[in-house]
């Protein structure tokens, strides 16, 4: 299983593949590949999903350089390139600090 320091990396880097809902999302949301490598450089994981029905996988957040908050769903499979499931920007109304579901 991938580190964590992996994905940043291949995020950081833009070593990374959308899940077809994640790239309409990313599309929807204007969330650009920009945004997504500097959220992705100092990620942290906020949830930890080591059952998910198809590989594990973490809610990671992210903070662009404007400082913008991303929260993305990532594999965490032994996969060459790193998956995201979802991104979206957090909802004040369901999270506190962006870090915990209200």
């Amino acid at each position: 299983m991938k580190t964590l320091e992996a994905v940043r990396q291949e995020l950081n880097s833009g070593t990374f593949e959308f899940s077809r809902h994640a790239f309409r999302r990313a599309v929807e949301r204007n969330i650009s590949e920009q945004e997504i490598r500097e959220a992705g450089a100092t990620a942290e994981a906020i949830e930890d999903y080591p059952d998910d029905k198809y590989s594990p996988s973490a809610l990671l957040l992210g903070f662009t350089a404007a400082g913008r908050a991303l929260h993305f769903q990532v594999t965490f499979d032994d996969t060459a390139i790193t998956k995201i499931v979802t991104i979206y920007e957090p909802d004040p109304d369901e999270w506190i600090d962006h870090r915990k579901r209200r």
